[in-house]
């Protein structure tokens, strides 16, 4: 039988309160202060930051690799209200449109483009036999030009992306690579990244929406900033 345990954390916590604010804005000074050494620019480092904060591994910064270009790319992109086409529906389901509203107020629900779960697609996968998120980035490829895409799931979806850049000349404005697995997720990253468009991505085999989500918030941040200097 387990022991009755004694005075609840909470107690402690009720007696000296935060707000989520102050506790996100604590883990933010804690994760300054903890971090090693290292090579990113002050900018690149609140994106990765924020990375270290959604997974609580300071392992990740040396995977997190990003194109000169890609902070600036992603920024002018929030600032002109482009559509974010996503993999899937946990990234559209998580990025905030409160803050991408903070940034461009023209934001809506339809910005956030995620075709994984149409009823066509699905029919189409099933008639097909391949992966439906090959079938989803077809789809939206009409709006990837000018585009921020983010992949936090699905490899062979980056690949399709890939392909178009190379074969049909489509240039996203930003890329988000952080499919997670050990089928094809290595070489998806490693190719986009050989492309010469703009990127920010996480080598090897992790990765996952919740990281490809943290990064849209923190360019919307970075955005917003430079937006009121």
């Amino acid at each position: 039988m387990n022991e009755t345990p004694g005075r609840p954390l909470i107690r402690a916590f009720l007696e000296a309160p935060l707000s989520g604010l102050e506790i996100e804005a604590k883990s933010m000074e804690i994760i300054d202060r903890e971090a090693p050494a290292h090579r990113f620019t002050p900018e690149e480092w609140q994106i990765v930051r924020r990375m270290i904060h959604t997974t609580g591994d300071f392992g990740i910064m040396e995977a997190v690799h990003f194109s000169p270009d890609a902070i600036a790319a992603g920024v002018a992109a929030l600032h002109g209200c482009r559509s974010l086409i996503v993999d899937s529906n946990m990234i559209r389901s998580g990025i905030s449109l409160a803050r991408l509203r903070g940034v461009c107020g023209f934001y809506r629900k339809e910005s956030l483009i995620c075709h994984i779960a149409d009823e066509d697609i699905e029919r189409t996968a099933r008639r097909t036999g391949l992966p439906r998120s090959l079938h989803a980035i077809e789809k939206a490829r009409p709006l990837i030009a000018g585009a921020i895409a983010a992949f936090g799931n699905a490899p062979i979806a980056l690949m399709e992306l890939n392909r178009m850049i190379v074969e049909e000349g489509l240039r996203p404005a930003l890329v988000v690579a952080m499919p997670v697995g050990f089928v094809h997720v290595v070489e998806s990253k490693e190719e986009l990244m050989a492309l010469g468009v703009p990127y920010i991505a996480l080598a090897g085999r992790r990765g996952g929406s919740p990281l490809a989500v943290s990064v849209i918030h923190a360019l919307c941040g970075l955005a917003g900033t430079e937006k009121k200097i």
